[in-house]
């Protein structure tokens, strides 16, 4: 008997952030979490560009060996229908998006799911009680632990944890992670933003993975992660493989900022999926009313006149008064100089990878300025031009790479430096310096 995909999907904003920029998708063919990246640069419309991009392939029977070209050319017009928002509006150049997409193959003997992903959203697979990670992050963390500098515990805790090394950007072309994997009866698969992922361990993931229908599940990751304060937006996506066949009528489920109409309203030129059911947090856009009439504002008689007496002298119980109030001034002033002395000692405390003229500098402190005064000074300017960066790299730059010692910051250059040489034409600093 054939097999088919018994699908749900969810997505809430998280306890800390103001607006949802994932994007989830789950029908049939094609599961899909895109978590966008950009804040004031308009994730949310990176993510539910992706979504719905990624989401025009849901209809079509592709074979085994068209389906990864097809998902590789999904990713690539996914990126280019990204570069045509930034273009429509460049106010949002620096917004980007993960990308993890599961399609299904069924066959009458076996079936298969063909995998592509970019970013560090991940997917998994419950097989016989064992919990597996089927994508490898695209984080510069993961870097350092393929490369055995530090262990997956550090990786969880890391200051860079989330910055990423592959995006879809729009100007950057990225190259995605694609496989096929076989399917089986009673297999279960989860993607998810890692909204989820930092704050739900594996062991956990998989006991909820392991019992129930796929809507209980995602309700039940979505609340526990909900439950331990969830800093990020949460979106997950929820896929068991049972026996059957695909329901052609069915329709898939949108949620998150895809399922957003105010998200959908900002993206005319994107055609979005339809949505069998109405995500619970997608607000709806707001209604074209006008105020209330304003009142009339009262007159004032020009010929009243206001005297006022002479000024009488201080009662006993006004001087008190006063005299606390000259204690309470002197004791904010003096919180206040503490509290400033210790924000400058916090301030020198921080470090960062920014932008100095050209060039990829260090700086101590913190990007920015008070009152005028900037709240950084420059540690150290390096050989390596901006310009001579991959785009996606440089924006990092310019929007400045937080870190905690001048020591990692000078690893962050070095590993900014051999990237910038294996641009083409290799820029003149990489030929000085070898």
């Amino acid at each position: 008997m054939p097999l088919a995909l018994r699908y749900a999907a969810r997505s809430d904003v998280g306890q800390v952030r103001k607006g949802n920029e994932d994007s989830g998708y789950a029908g049939p063919r094609l599961l899909i979490v895109a978590d966008g990246m950009g804040g004031h640069a308009a994730g949310e419309l990176a993510s539910a560009t992706a979504v719905a991009t990624l989401a025009e392939m849901a209809d079509d029977e592709l074979e085994q060996g068209e389906a990864l070209t097809r998902l590789a050319a999904a990713v690539d017009a996914a990126g280019a229908s990204i570069g045509e928002v930034v273009a429509d509006s460049p106010e949002l150049a620096g917004m980007g998006t993960t990308a993890t997409a599961l399609y299904w193959l069924p066959d009458e003997v076996s079936a298969k799911i063909a995998v592509v992903h970019v970013g560090d959203s991940r997917a998994y697979l419950l097989r016989d009680g064992e919990l597996s990670q089927i994508t490898h992050d695209h984080t510069y963390v993961q870097t350092l632990v393929d490369a055995g500098r530090i262990s997956e515990d550090e990786a969880s805790v890391h200051p860079r944890r989330n910055l990423l090394m592959r995006a879809l950007d729009g100007v950057q072309p990225v190259e995605p992670d694609l496989s096929i994997r076989e399917a089986r009866t009673g297999d279960r698969y989860l993607i998810c933003s890692d909204g989820l992922t930092g704050t739900v361990n594996n062991d956990e993931i998989a006991e909820m993975l392991g019992s129930g229908e796929p809507t209980g599940t995602v309700i039940e990751l979505v609340e526990l992660a909900l439950s331990r304060g969830a800093p990020d937006n949460v979106t997950v996506v929820v896929a068991h493989v049972v026996k059957g066949t695909i329901e052609p009528d069915a329709e898939p489920v949108v949620v998150g900022a895809a399922g957003e109409p105010r998200v959908r309203a900002q993206l005319p030129r994107v055609h979005f999926p339809s949505d069998a059911q109405r995500d619970p947090n997608a607000p709806d856009l707001p209604p074209d009313t006008e105020g209330p009439p304003t009142s009339e504002m009262p007159t004032i008689d020009a010929d009243l006149v206001i005297t006022t007496p002479t000024e009488p002298r201080l009662s006993p119980r006004t001087r008190k008064t006063l005299v606390w109030a000259g204690i309470i001034s002197v004791t904010v002033v003096v919180l206040l100089a503490i509290i400033g002395t210790m924000s400058a000692l916090w301030v020198r405390a921080q470090w960062y990878v920014g932008v100095s003229g050209d060039n990829v500098a260090i700086y101590q402190g913190v990007p920015g300025s008070l009152l005028g005064f900037p709240l950084q000074t420059t540690y150290s300017v390096s050989e390596v031009r901006v310009e001579s960066l991959p785009s996606f790299d440089a924006n990092l730059v310019r929007n400045g790479i937080i870190t905690d010692s001048p020591e990692s910051a000078q690893r962050i250059v070095g590993d900014l430096f051999g990237r910038a040489c294996l641009t083409l034409p290799e820029p003149p600093e990489c030929r000085i310096l070898q």
